[in-house]
């Protein structure tokens, strides 16, 4: 396994309008797995919303405005550009999601780069995924990559989520899907 998806490591899900238990924690152990692995190749998705997202509650949807294109919210967390050149986030390894006003999309598998790789297409067959919030773009991100045939380790310690109870029931069905946890 040479890759590790990050999904949505940013602003508004660690201390924003969406912010999850353990995110900021999260981002630590990301990081520090990440400095312990340095070969490893970082891919990050992003949820990137236009104002007139259908998902808010302003616009008719479930939730509060969170990560606008190019807003504080949107963007990943610092704390990543600590890591080395393979690893840091760049246009290459930045894949965006939700860009669709009218399609909720919590999964990174359709993500694109501003290049127009499809996530998915570059991942590799054994990817270890990370990131925020456990119940929802995690979960549908390891389902798409797991139906699409891909073996999936999830690296525990990087995981936010939004309720300690659904986190705990995320965890099981990723191990019901057939996801290693570590």
């Amino acid at each position: 396994m040479k890759q590790l998806i990050i999904i949505d490591c940013q602003h508004d899900f660690i201390d924003g309008t969406l912010a999850c238990h353990d995110a900021s924690l999260a981002v630590e152990n990301i990081i520090n797995y990440c400095h312990e692995h340095p070969a490893m190749e970082v891919m990050y998705s992003l949820d990137w919303h236009k104002p007139t997202n259908h998902s808010f509650k302003i616009n008719g949807g479930i939730w509060p405005v969170h990560c606008v294109q190019n807003e504080w919210g949107s963007q990943l967390d610092e704390r990543f550009d600590s890591l080395n050149e393979r690893q840091k986030p760049q246009v290459s390894n930045k894949f965006y999601k939700g860009q669709v006003d009218e399609v909720e999309e919590y999964s990174a598998f359709y993500a694109k780069n501003e290049e127009g790789e499809v996530l998915n297409d570059v991942s590799d067959s054994h990817v270890m995924i990370a990131g925020i919030a456990s119940e929802f773009c995690v979960m549908e991100t390891i389902r798409e990559l797991i139906n699409d045939n891909k073996k999936v380790t999830v690296l525990k310690s990087g995981l936010g989520y939004v309720d300690p109870e659904g986190h705990m029931k995320a965890l099981a069905e990723y191990e019901a899907l057939g996801a290693k946890i570590v």
